[in-house]
């Protein structure tokens, strides 16, 4: 047995794992507030809920797989100092076994279950607990994102010293924000000091990143957060509003939270019972979200048809942020008359040149880049028109991952020369620019001196360039769209439909680890080929949605002035 798992005595802790109970972890704050009060309503057990997405599940997969290898490289360094709670024990063993180890002075604590408040309505545990050297914990977490990005002034410790006094000004690291991560540590925090094993001082709290090459700590108590707040008190505020919703729906009281459309709606399980409470109440939020939706609310204006009946020049009855106050009730008009795409011009505009070529990348998370499709169009540059990839099929990160995108530019470049050349016009588009100019920047910077990779003033110039236009900015400035305005959405109203009956970006990721054979198993031709198709479908849909915005087939739609 290990020094740290010898039996512990004299304490007695709360184990929190009764079902009468709210106990939150600390995703909730995170979370919506109907969502948390349909969790923990007892009439809502037996309702139907979508699965869990395919995609969301290769996420937590993924996570999981991510904090194991960087606890088992931490265990390496750490060696005897390292105790790793079980992880296939009980709730309630975990917690007597972490509480063991934590009375027991271990150093650092893998996996450990914190004992549970009941009276604060917290449960939840932690990557890993590190001692302090003057007593008690700090918690740790391991997550798979970026948590920092190039500059200075992040405080950080390597993996070998994992502990706040370990940590210096990084001259080569800032904080990215990431405000789950803080939310997540001041949980674990709140834990630990209802069970009494808080180390003393200012709160803080570390994180372990994708990257994994250092530990970056937050300062829990610095007043980070928007209106000076800190980031244990953002924290309080949001954790005691969804432990009021939970509890009066525990209760059969009133429920202190109502359906209302926001984004997370789109990969929530409990959506399909939300919609249809919406559209029974034909409730405001269907056409504008969040913010807006609530302050509508506020001044009497909470279905669809109220908004609808207000005059669109007129002042707003209360400041919106999310669209103008125009647009919400034309489209609020729109949508009361089945229409889910208006034009909001008279004719539209679609920038066109002699040679035209579509763009689209396929990334895989931020490990990188791996394909840049193209569809060439237009006026003949001594190049077969149509389709063509340049990919890398080995694993990301990958240096090849250079050599692609350095063919990609090289191609690119070269049908710019001869456009121009020849005396003829060139543009090149995407839809919505943000992840191509992303990647774009990053690969000139990453694999910068490989062949064909240009500089980063090169894409810099290319970007702010007539010849780089983003469609998506054209259709978000000339179309009132009632269904959102991804290219999924709009393609289909220009007659283009994706071979694939599963085609999107979330599936994507699933059928890349497939094609490279991410997770060990051997690589599979027919998903790459699903890959390539898929990108070549996309191109074409941006192709087909600009020549359809340019043609008399767009001016059929209804025009937002009329309604």
């Amino acid at each position: 047995m290990s020094e740290y798992l010898r039996p512990v005595f004299g304490r007695t802790p709360t184990l929190g794992y009764v079902s009468s109970q709210v106990l939150l972890d600390a995703g909730v704050v995170n979370r919506c507030r109907r969502r948390v009060h349909l969790e923990h309503d007892p009439n809502m057990a037996d309702v139907p809920k979508a699965p869990t997405d395919p995609a969301g599940a290769q996420r937590m997969a993924d996570a999981q797989a991510h904090r194991r290898t960087v606890a088992d490289r931490l265990a390496r360094g750490l060696g005897a100092q390292w105790a790793e709670v079980p992880a296939g024990e009980s709730a309630a063993d975990r917690e007597r076994v972490t509480l063991a180890l934590l009375s027991a002075g271990a150093p650092y604590v893998w996996g450990g279950l914190l004992p549970a408040d009941p009276l604060g309505g917290r449960r939840g545990g932690v990557e890993l607990l590190v001692r302090s050297p003057y007593g008690g914990y700090v918690p740790l977490i391991v997550v798979r994102h970026k948590v920092s990005d190039p500059g200075s002034g992040a405080r950080t410790s390597p993996l070998s010293l994992p502990y706040p006094g370990g940590a210096r000004s990084d001259p080569l690291r800032k904080v990215r924000p990431q405000p789950r991560d803080q939310l997540r540590l001041a949980h674990a925090t709140r834990l630990l000091q209802a069970s009494g094993f808080a180390a003393t001082g200012r709160a803080t709290g570390g994180v372990i990143g994708m990257d994994a090459d250092v530990v970056l700590w937050h300062d829990l108590d610095a007043p980070t957060w928007p209106n000076g707040r800190t980031a244990l008190s953002e924290y309080d505020a949001r954790f005691a509003d969804r432990l009021a919703v939970a509890r009066a729906a525990r209760a059969g009281a009133d429920p202190l939270a109502r359906p209302s459309r926001i984004v997370e709606c789109r990969t929530c399980p409990w959506w399909q019972t939300c919609e249809s409470q919406l559209r029974d109440t034909r409730d405001v939020s269907l056409v504008v979200r969040g913010e807006d939706a609530t302050a509508l609310r506020g001044v009497g204006v909470s279905t669809v048809d109220k908004l609808a009946e207000l005059d669109p020049r007129a002042e707003p009855p209360v400041p919106l942020v999310g669209m103008p106050f125009e647009d919400s009730v034309l489209l609020a008009r729109a949508w009361l008359r089945g229409m889910n795409l208006v034009r909001r011009v008279e004719r539209i505009d679609v920038p066109r040149a002699d040679v035209e070529v579509d763009v689209d990348m396929e990334s895989f998370g931020d490990s990188g880049a791996y394909l840049w499709g193209c569809w060439l169009s237009g006026a003949d540059v001594d190049e077969g028109q149509g389709y063509r990839a340049f990919a890398t099929w080995e694993p990301l990160p990958t240096e090849d991952e250079g050599r692609s995108f350095g063919e990609f530019w090289t191609w690119l470049t070269g049908i710019r020369v001869r456009a121009r050349a020849r005396g003829l016009s060139f543009r090149a588009y995407c839809y919505n620019e943000l992840a191509e100019n992303r990647w774009m920047l990053s690969s000139a910077e990453r694999f910068a001196g490989q062949p064909g990779v240009p500089t980063v003033a090169e894409v810099k110039s290319f970007i702010r360039s007539g010849q780089w236009v983003d469609l998506f900015g054209i259709v978000r400035d000339q179309f009132l769209c009632a269904n959102g305005k991804g290219l999924k959405t709009i393609a289909p109203a220009a007659g283009f439909h994706w071979r694939d009956p599963e085609a999107g970006g979330e599936n994507s990721m699933r059928w890349y680890r497939d094609a490279v054979g991410l997770d060990g198993d051997e690589p599979q031709p027919d998903q790459r080929r699903r890959l390539l198709e898929y990108n070549e479908d996309d191109v074409m849909a941006t192709w087909t949605l600009r020549g359809w915005m340019s043609s008399e087939g767009a001016h059929e739609l209804p025009f937002a002035g009329d309604l």
